[in-house]
């Protein structure tokens, strides 16, 4: 009785088994990273027996834009696809008569009989279709609960130095790899996948990789109070950190990073800032021109001592004679330092095409381009103002006139030769 039962309930279930099928998936909201198929059977149908996890060939599967499907049989990834539109399964092993030719489907479905028959009338096989969220996942709040170390380095006045910073916002994640995310993360699941379930523990590892990416962002000479202004290579550089756990071992990468608000503790702006103003220091001019507006300020502060400003003339006279306070010297030394950097420039010409400095030949080392030709100068008509390489007198403003015809003798400088000869000194015509 058993055999014959378990034969009815084959015979029933192959049946059952061959209709085509229409699978989808609801429209996939922010909080749902992965969901099972549904297959539709609305009160029309008639294919409301079929069992279970079957797919028959010949399926239809609808992929919506922003979903990436996948089907498993029997444990193993058979197909994926992540371009929207219809899809048809047409390799299942669960034949169908109403798919690839009747005799064809009637001579498999004798054999998945005879397979049914083995399992007690149960199929025997497991078949699911996943479909997963690969839109961007926005809205991730992040913010360093402890200062997160940065490097400062300013190559113009040789600084180099570590503070610790507190950076907040938010970013945003997507799954680009859905096998790789199926495989080592949500698995088959018979449920929703949400991201409440993994949120929390890619937040985390994003706060532990701020560190590397803040040192690679500090490498590129990019200041911590712009870091709002560089969040895409904030996200490279999170993608670079985060590439073995994240996006090798669960298939996620970084897509954006948003940078709401980002400060350095009091004690280590204050000295930055002093360093900023120590090293401008070191140009004697900009340190002449501080003391003398030091001078001035401590003038009219003793002007005003109301114990007498003689006694305060007196203590600034000793203090610049101790600390040997020399606005003029220090004038002096910024003018002879400007004089010889002027005296140390490369020779040669600058290249208009490149800004290539110099170069000594007719073309340009760096590019290529031809020296250009000098400007010869010309007097102004109107005011007599020489030296003018322009197309305006510096002086008055008038128009340099145009030449005149004909050709310039380069011996006299005659001009308005129309001969082979000059006429002012004979000399032949170049």
């Amino acid at each position: 009785m058993g055999l014959i039962a378990a034969a009815l309930g084959s015979a029933g279930g192959v049946l059952a088994d061959q209709y085509r099928e229409y699978f989808y998936c609801d429209a996939l909201d922010a909080n749902t990273l992965v969901t099972k198929g549904k297959h539709r059977s609305g009160g029309r149908s008639t294919n409301t027996k079929g069992s279970d996890n079957i797919i028959t060939n010949g399926s239809v599967i609808a992929v919506n834009e922003g979903q990436c499907m996948i089907i498993v049989d029997q444990g193993e990834i058979a197909e994926v696809c992540a371009e929207a539109g219809e899809f048809t399964y047409d390799t299942s092993k669960e034949p169908s008569i109403f798919y690839g030719g009747l005799g064809k489907g009637i001579l498999e479905s004798f054999k998945t009989f005879a397979r049914h028959v083995t399992f007690g009338g149960d199929t025997g096989r497991d078949q699911r279709i996943y479909f997963f969220n690969i839109k961007e996942i926005v809205g991730n709040k992040y913010g360093t609960a402890n200062p997160v170390p940065f490097r400062v380095v300013y190559p113009n006045i040789n600084l180099d130095t570590e503070i610790s910073i507190k950076c907040f916002g938010e970013y945003s994640y997507k799954i680009d790899d859905p096998i790789l995310f199926y495989k080592n993360v949500c698995g088959n699941v018979t449920e929703d996948y949400t991201r409440d379930k993994i949120d929390s523990q890619l937040k985390s590892e994003l706060l532990t990789a701020l560190q590397p990416t803040f040192a690679k962002i500090s490498d590129m000479g990019i200041r911590y109070s712009s870091l709002p202004a560089h969040t895409d290579d904030i996200a490279n550089a999170l993608n670079e950190v985060l590439s073995e756990s994240w996006g090798k071992k669960r298939g996620i990468i970084v897509s954006s990073f948003g940078v709401s608000s980002v400060s350095a503790n009091e004690e280590d702006e204050k000295r930055i800032k002093e360093l900023q103003n120590n090293a401008a220091l070191r140009d004697p001019n900009m340190a002449a021109a501080q003391l003398a507006g030091a001078t001035a300020q401590a003038m009219q502060t003793a002007a005003a001592n109301e114990n007498g400003a003689m006694m305060a003339f007196a203590g600034m006279n000793m203090a610049g004679a101790t600390g040997g306070a020399n606005v003029q010297g220090l004038f002096a030394q910024g003018a002879a330092n400007q004089a010889a950097a002027a005296a140390a420039a490369p020779a040669g010409w600058t290249c208009p095409s490149c800004g290539q400095t110099g170069n000594t030949g007719k073309f340009c080392s760096n590019c290529g381009a031809a020296q250009p030709a000098p400007a010869e100068a010309w007097t102004c008509p109107n005011c007599g103002q020489e030296g003018n390489t322009g197309k305006f007198c510096s002086n008055c403003g008038t128009a340099k006139p145009a030449p005149a015809a004909g050709w310039t003798c380069p011996n006299c400088g005659q001009t308005g030769n129309t001969g082979k000869f000059c006429s002012n000194c004979g000399t032949a015509r170049p």
